[in-house]
């Protein structure tokens, strides 16, 4: 039976998820609290959870998955009973979000509709990733593997993360690239991921800029030099004679 303590407990989480729907959610300005319960997928997935959660930990057989097959059924979010949550955690629109068995997830962290915190091959273990406190996961995001995604990262949209990021990081790209905005923490749980830095992009735009430099300068060398007699071009090599295949006749190779 549930005792005053634990009611009192799932109140106050109710309420702090409520109100971090309220704080990060423009949609979800001037609407009322009961609202928000009965129609915010990732808070009525967050309430669902908190329940299976404590059901599994009690050691109840069942019911738990059962739980976790209704809601994600129902909301499109699959949180895995056994995945550790903490308070303040907002899931946006939430349709295809799914979080591991061994994920770990700190307080007031904000995931966007289809991010996979995510495991790799077959071990066991703890193989899904911790994400600490005040993360920001953008859409399409996949975290994958035993990592950790330090307090104040900002994981930008579709990335895929196989690699620990440092706190107050910004990474972009597939592979997830760690980077930093300006050489400062990316300012609070915003979705401003049009501005997100691309390293690669970078890269590529400072190589295309030596190109040009080079080519100018080779063309200043030729403009100033005297003619030269071009060198003869290389005699083409003989056409290669083609053998027409013949078909293979026998047993198939893959079976059948």
């Amino acid at each position: 039976m549930l005792g005053v303590r634990s009611l009192a407990r799932v109140a106050g989480e109710l309420r702090r998820d409520i109100t971090a729907a309220r704080d990060r959610d423009p949609a979800a300005r001037g609407v009322s609290p009961v609202e928000i319960l009965a129609t915010w997928p990732g808070v009525q997935a967050l309430l669902a959870h908190r329940v299976s959660h404590a059901l599994h930990g009690a050691g109840l057989p069942l019911l738990p998955r059962s739980i976790t097959m209704v809601t994600r059924t129902l909301t499109g979010i699959e949180i895995h009973p056994a995945a550790a949550v903490g308070n303040g955690l907002f899931i946006d629109h939430g349709a295809g979000v799914v979080i591991g068995e061994t994920a770990r997830i700190g307080d007031d962290v904000t995931l966007y509709q289809g991010v996979t915190l995510g495991g790799t091959g077959f071990a066991t273990g703890k193989r899904h990733p911790t994400v600490q406190d005040n993360v920001t996961i953008g859409s399409g995001a996949k975290l994958l593997g035993p990592i950790t995604i330090g307090h104040g990262a900002k994981i930008g949209a579709n990335s895929v993360v196989i690699h620990d990021v440092p706190p107050n990081s910004t990474v972009v790209g597939n592979p997830g690239h760690p980077v930093r905005v300006d050489g400062r923490r990316p300012e609070g749980p915003d979705a401003d991921w049009v501005h997100l830095p691309d390293p690669l992009a970078e890269a590529i735009a400072g190589l295309a800029s030596r190109i040009s430099a080079l080519e100018r300068a080779v063309a200043e060398i030729n403009s100033g030099s005297p003619s030269r007699p071009r060198a003869p071009a290389p005699a083409l090599s003989p056409v290669a004679e083609v053998s027409p295949l013949r078909p293979v006749r026998g047993p198939n190779p893959a079976g059948g």
